[in-house]
């Protein structure tokens, strides 16, 4: 079937559903609702048998949807309507929730039901909601309308209908932080409900901010209001009962940056008592295996967030464990460089120069471990240095639903580093690595086994893949072969280095990344800035819109004749 995926953004679900409905062979092509004649465009050149929507944020024109059967993925259970589905879930504190396929009509969420499923809420972010549940339903919804259209059988429902009502928008009122007025665990709600986009409202040392990344903190009684102390770079406030670890902020200026809390409050911080609070990196031991869980928000690594789990890892490798698991949240592994801490630098080729260096050490970290066997569990997304920050495992064993985007060059053509001319082309060999590195697509995991860049599938429940990765991580752990294994993992790598030093291949890569940040050609600043500050598209690549490509190539060759 020939599939147009139309979104606002090639988010995590529209990933998603490129990476499985080309696995199940189809002919999937992407254009961005840049603007209604492009959309127009796009159906008329691909000539799709179905435009599937996952991410909108205004309607469909109805000639297109007239001509063509168009579903728009809605993040709520039949009945629901409007643009706020899941903020208002989390708010109304629903135990069950859902997705519903919907059959684009002049009326927003008004149209035929063409599938729909539920599943119980998780008390998190809207953002790890919509990685997790919303994505994993939204899939199944596309496959069982595909399904129903393959069998001429049409829409499920000649309406949508079921227990839930049209809500407007959620409001900026909504979503205000009243520390008198509410308790830690009602915060929290709304935080997570205002997670991602928009943020929530708040007051710190009279100043308004918009708050992220929030957790309960235990046992740090204060007035409510109260700064009370922090910890790495999140602040610790009182509320009516209890109090909450506030980790990021974002002043509510047009394009603002959202920082570490710590980070962005500044001195009106900088003399709170330092208190035990979140930390990034947490690490014990079992059943022979030495288990260190790090998070960072977003998957975004500072350069001091690479030199914290450096030092954490170098500390676990301290301990005599011959089994080593580095196993990163389950909502992203690791995406590389913090480009929202770049951006908000004094100088961002200074910052930028700073991070990836420190990001090098930390996987120069994990390369030079030849004691143990190193597994990197990735159970959450991953993208460009944090997918070569998996691949200084020895193995990577990898969560079915996992989205890989292993490449650079959407970042103003950033070379990149982290060794991956060395790390890369020993993993996959020489023509897979340009494969991988050129294409500019997302992966999942078969397509990551096939390349060798997973060397083993995880289930995609987290907690069936935690279950699954202890255990394999033990039975490696007590296996009689391990000394062997370790022994010849040493004796490669003194090999490797002999024949060429992991400094030349370090000493290569920055000097390309120099010009990258300090060069005449302003391309990875741009692209920067344009990411961060989320600037909108003014077109689809041609590595994602297919139908495009393969016009220009036809105008091409019909000027060379």
């Amino acid at each position: 079937m020939r599939i147009l995926l139309l979104c606002h953004n090639f988010n995590s679900l529209s990933q998603r559903l490129h990476v499985e409905l080309r696995r199940a062979g189809h002919e999937v092509t992407v254009e961005l609702d840049v603007h209604d004649d492009f959309t127009r465009e796009a159906v008329a050149l691909f000539s799709p048998d179905l435009v599937i929507a996952p991410f909108l944020k205004r309607p469909i024109p109805a000639d297109v949807w007239r001509g063509t059967l168009c579903l728009i993925v809605h993040p709520g259970i039949r009945g629901d309507r409007g643009p706020s589905a899941l903020d208002w879930a989390i708010l109304d504190g629903e135990a069950t929730w859902g997705v519903t396929l919907i059959e684009a009509r002049e009326e927003m969420d008004a149209g035929p039901v063409w599938a729909w499923a539920e599943f119980p809420m998780r008390p998190t972010r809207k953002s790890s909601l919509y990685r997790h549940e919303v994505t994993q339903a939204a899939v199944a919804c596309v496959f069982e309308a595909i399904g129903r259209i393959e069998r001429r059988e049409g829409a499920a429902l000649p309406a949508n209908w079921g227990r839930g009502w049209e809500r407007p928008a959620c409001r900026r009122s909504d979503r205000i932080l009243d520390p008198t007025r509410h308790s830690a665990e009602e915060a929290l709600r709304i935080i997570r409900a205002s997670d991602g986009d928009p943020g929530a409202p708040l007051t710190i040392a009279g100043q308004t901010f918009l708050v992220f990344d929030a957790e309960r903190a235990e046992g740090v009684p204060g007035p409510a209001g109260a700064l009370i102390g922090r910890s790495q770079h999140a602040l610790a406030m009182a509320f009516r009962e209890g109090a909450l670890w506030i980790g990021h902020l974002r002043r509510p200026d047009f394009r603002s940056l959202k920082l570490p809390a710590l980070r962005l409050l500044g001195a009106e911080a900088s003399d709170l008592p330092i208190i035990e609070g979140p930390k990034p990196c947490r690490y014990r031991e079992e059943n022979g295996v030495g288990l260190l869980e790090f998070r960072f928000h977003n998957g975004a690594m500072s350069s001091e967030d690479c030199d914290t789990l450096r030092e954490a890892i170098t500390r676990a490798k301290a301990r005599s464990l011959p089994v080593l698991v580095l196993r990163g949240d389950a909502d992203c592994w690791s995406n590389g460089i913090h480009l929202g801490i770049i951006e908000g630098a004094d100088s961002a080729a200074d910052e930028s120069w700073r991070n990836i260096n420190a990001m090098n050490d930390l996987v120069c970290e994990i390369i030079e471990t030849d004691d143990r066997l190193v597994i990197a569990a990735v159970l959450g997304n991953a993208g460009a240095g944090g997918v070569f920050l998996s691949l200084a495992a020895d193995e990577v064993w990898m969560r079915e639903g996992v989205i890989l985007n292993p490449h650079y060059k959407d970042m103003g053509n950033l070379y990149g580093s982290e060794y991956w001319t060395y790390l890369l082309p020993a993993r996959v060999g020489e023509d897979r690595a340009r494969r991988v590195t050129q294409a500019r697509l997302p992966m999942g995991v078969d397509e990551a086994l096939e390349l060798g860049l997973a060397t083993r599938r995880l289930p995609g429940n987290v907690e069936s893949a935690d279950w699954q990765l202890l255990r394999a991580a033990a039975e490696l752990a007590a296996s009689p072969d391990l000394a062997r294994r370790i022994a010849a993992k040493r004796a490669r790598r003194a090999g490797d280095e002999a024949e060429k030093p992991l400094a030349a291949y370090r000493e290569e890569e920055l000097r390309r990344m120099r010009r990258n940040f300090y060069g005449f050609d302003p391309s990875y600043h741009v692209a920067r800035y344009n990411f961060i500050r989320k600037t909108p598209k003014s077109r689809t690549p041609v590595t994602l819109a297919v139908h495009r490509a393969n016009a220009d190539h036809s105008d091409r060759r019909s000027t060379m004749r």
